[in-house]
């Protein structure tokens, strides 16, 4: 069995080697739900580590945000280096969901940009959950939506050994009902060729190629290569299991029960719709199922595919979708840890994602957009996440009333920091010209060769300020929830490298987020209570200067509100407790050191160019893009229109 060893210089100091043991036994003791109270920079991440490799469980690790969980998942990767650590966070660069208003009678369609790397990110996610034993999953709240029963999934992988008796013909069969497609020019990710008695099989993760030898109808040869060494050895196998290149799979054999059971509930819906005088309704439900059914029929997938979850899974309605939480399940049972980090923000945003996701395929289903067993292609409510999850660890420097009451009495502490750096010093000053103050207060930091952040209420005020600081001869940038997921992890790295000197954002740079050459913070606007400026954000915002030891934050108001006073309350006695601890143990405080590594975005491999004569690969592209065109995969046909630009500009 594969087990965690934790690779670090450090040690576990201060009050960590506590909160560890606590930690340890009351897993050990079958306790469910603790908490892990822990300032920022007390090293909460480390601990969590630390548990992880005294208990040996696989453990999911839920995050509120991707730029967080990019670094959580840098982290664990460092502590776990020989473990399967994975980044599960929703592949959309951009989403537009499917929705309809009826006040105008306006749909919009859905419109999305997947990002291959984090799909590819997603599959090596669930193959790892179903292969290995020591697998740590950082997550978004994206793991309580479905993806498709593990079980089918599972079932659906091949596994190929050497003298199997197959033939290339029959595998290449297997691959395309597997939802492969065969690309014999320019192969990606979730395609394959085949070169004479070989065929290649570019996994769906992203990182390998298999390559699979015949000989007198049967397998001679099973190897494996990253795809960035092309021209490096490959790696000889006896097996290999091979996972479908989607999530959403029904096995053939069950394909057609699934079909025949949606028109069914076409038929009953259609006469449902026609008894309430909904004729134009009840004709446009019937056109785009029956569209979806044909596609289904013919290629075992179709565009919206989720939307028919409950039918191909055959669940009874109502019932939960499969989640990344049952991947766990499949292999695991019970027996997982879940991790919750910041969960004073990542509770509420769990139990809130359900209601809104409604209300919208509730309209849908009712003007005739969408079947009724489409509701329940959908997030997890609340109540259904709690009874998937087991053992839970809520990690927060400011946990909310909800873990503290469902923890208690395990909460373990985390108020002294190992290096001995003490909460920021706090000053407030008035808002009136508090721009041009903050340009000069950065400036100071600039001077000594360090970063700065500036706290704003929206995005458009976050984006003229930065702009601002640019014209004043400062190198800011800005960073909100519509800067793309991946990007965001490299605007912070640029921060981190002195690229920029400050980044002006909302709320993306408070929670969690390790940022040590930072050493001010201006909180615009403090006295605007509300939720960007209540005593736990303005907690959290603080503790982003508590990684320096010239950690300074000034917040710009002109009245103290009853969060501010709380907030500095609360600093002081944090402030106070260290110096103690300090004073006792004769500690002089260190500033934090810590690696800067490439962002996510770096690891995905260089595509090469397709080999072979150019107007024949061009040609056989753009009737790929006309096939995909014509099928309505818009998708698709778009992301080959972009590598024929590639391959164009490239030749």
């Amino acid at each position: 069995m594969s087990t965690f060893h934790l690779s670090s210089k450090f040690k576990p100091t201060g009050d960590q080697p506590s909160a560890i043991k606590a930690l340890a036994e009351n897993l050990d003791k079958g306790v469910k739900e603790q908490t892990l109270l822990g300032v920022t920079g007390s090293g909460k991440t480390f601990t969590i580590a630390n548990v992880i490799e005294k208990i040996q469980k696989p453990t999911l690790v839920i995050s509120h945000n991707k730029t967080l969980a990019a670094q959580l998942y840098q982290e664990f990767k460092d502590f776990f280096s020989e473990s399967a650590v994975h980044y599960f966070v929703s592949y959309y660069d951009y989403y537009q969901p499917e929705a309809y208003i009826p006040q105008s009678d306006t749909y919009i369609e859905k419109d999305a940009k997947i990002n291959d790397l984090i799909d590819a990110l997603r599959h090596s996610s669930t193959a790892s959950l179903l292969t290995r034993d020591d697998v740590i999953i950082v997550a978004s709240v994206s793991c309580i939506y479905g993806i498709g029963d593990p079980k089918s999934y599972a079932k659906a992988a091949i596994e190929i050994k050497i003298d199997d008796a197959i033939t290339q013909k029959e595998l290449m069969k297997h691959l395309v009902t597997l939802q492969y497609a065969r690309n014999p020019l320019d192969p990606r990710q979730g395609h394959f060729r085949t070169r004479e008695n070989r065929v290649e099989i570019y996994l769906p993760s992203g990182e390998e190629i298999v390559e699979i030898d015949f000989e007198a109808r049967r397998v001679a040869g099973i190897s494996r290569r990253l795809r960035s060494d092309l021209k490096t050895i490959s790696h000889k196998l006896k097996v290999i299991k091979i996972f479908p290149a989607k999530h959403f799979v029904t096995p053939q054999s069950t394909l057609k029960l699934a079909i025949q059971n949606i028109r069914q509930e076409l038929a009953s819906r259609l006469e449902a719709l026609k008894k309430e005088g909904k004729v134009l309704e009840a004709a446009r439900l019937k056109q785009r199922t029956e569209f979806d059914l044909e596609m289904l029929a013919a290629n075992g997938y179709v565009n919206g595919i989720e939307n028919y979850s409950r039918q191909l899974d055959f669940r009874a309605a109502g019932t939960p979708p499969h989640t990344l939480i049952d991947y766990f399940h499949q292999r695991f049972g019970d027996n997982f840890l879940t991790v919750i980090d910041e969960s004073h923000v990542t509770v509420p945003q769990i139990r809130g994602m359900y209601n809104g996701d409604q209300a919208r395929k509730q309209t849908l289903v009712s003007y005739g957009f969408r079947l009724p067993s489409a509701l329940d292609n959908r997030p997890l409510m609340f109540d259904e996440f709690s009874k998937k999850i087991n053992q839970t660890i809520y990690v927060s420097a400011t946990p909310a009333s909800y873990e503290i009451e469902r923890s208690r009495p395990h909460i373990a502490e985390q108020i002294i920091r190992p290096t001995g750096i003490l909460d920021p010093q706090l000053e407030i000053r008035p808002t009136q010209n508090q721009v041009r103050d903050v340009i000069r207060e950065v400036k100071m930091r600039i001077a000594k060769k360090e970063r700065s952040l500036v706290m704003a209420l929206t995005k458009r005020l976050a984006e003229d300020i930065a702009e601002y600081l640019k014209e004043a001869g400062i190198n800011a940038e800005y960073l909100h929830s519509e800067i793309k997921t991946l990007d965001r992890s490299e605007v912070l790295k640029k921060l981190r490298t002195g690229d920029h000197d400050v980044i002006v954002g909302i709320n993306l740079i408070r929670e969690g987020i390790d940022l040590p050459e930072v050493s001010f913070i201006a909180i615009l606007d403090a006295d605007k209570e509300g939720f960007l400026r209540n005593e736990t954000t303005l907690l959290q915002i603080i503790g982003r200067a508590a990684r320096h030891t010239d950690g300074t934050v000034i917040l710009y108001a002109d009245t103290l509100t009853g969060s501010m006073r709380a907030a500095v309350k609360e600093t002081r006695r944090r402030r106070k407790i260290q110096e103690a601890y300090n004073k006792e143990h004769g500690i002089t405080p260190v500033g934090i050191e810590k690696e800067i590594h490439d962002s996510i975005l770096g690891a995905k491999p260089e595509e090469p160019l397709p080999e072979g004569p150019q107007k024949e690969i061009l040609a056989s592209l753009e009737r790929e893009m006309k096939k995909a065109s014509k099928s309505l995969d818009f998708e698709r046909a778009a992301k080959i229109r972009d590598r024929i630009a590639k391959i164009k500009k490239s030749w």
